[in-house]
């Protein structure tokens, strides 16, 4: 004998809690499941001081940045530029920009890469971030570090972090450890 399909009986949900009436209920004090984060309340705009067109020893330049930061003078050894990207040259310090303003981070990247020259490091990490949190979701001190990297004579080649160490969220920078001490 065969059940019509529209039978209280054949509907899956009836069927279900019927069978389950019987199960105690499990209850645990683990957390919540993943949960999307909000986005963080916007900041109000602070003025950027870009009356000079040279900060910092950095001129604004209108270079496209790709996903993935790769730069490297002529000159510098492309087994050298390899161990650098494979991450086989650990960085000596870490500079991290996230939550700064482009102002901001203008200043306390050049204080570093002079800090850097001072103590002649050989390869340093920046965390410039993947721009998720910024107004258009585009990453704005991505773009930056790209143009003011290059235009430091201190610094022979960059390019993106291996993932265990940022990824294309930051920067492993090769310097050369000639000039002032």
């Amino acid at each position: 004998m065969s059940i019509p399909p529209d039978d209280p009986e054949h509907d899956e949900e009836a069927l279900f809690r019927r069978e389950m009436a019987a199960a105690t209920r499990h209850h645990h004090d683990k957390a919540e499941p993943y949960r999307k984060r909000r986005a963080p309340f916007p900041l109000p705009p602070r003025p950027e001081v870009t009356d000079e067109p040279v900060q910092n020893g950095f001129t604004e330049m209108n270079i496209e940045t790709p996903e993935e930061l790769m730069f490297m003078r002529p000159g510098v050894q492309k087994r050298l530029f390899q161990e650098l990207r494979r991450g086989h040259l650990p960085p000596q310090e870490s500079l991290d920009l996230h939550g700064l303003r482009v102002a901001e981070a203008r200043a306390v990247l050049a204080d570093f890469l002079t800090y850097a020259r001072h103590h002649r490091l050989r390869v340093i990490h920046i965390i410039h971030g993947k721009g998720f949190g910024s107004e258009h979701r585009q990453p704005v001190l991505k773009q930056k570090v790209n143009q003011w990297l290059q235009q430091r004579d201190e610094v022979l080649a960059f390019c993106a972090a291996p993932g265990f160490d940022g990824g294309t969220g930051a920067a492993y920078v090769l310097l050369s450890r000639k000039g002032n001490r």
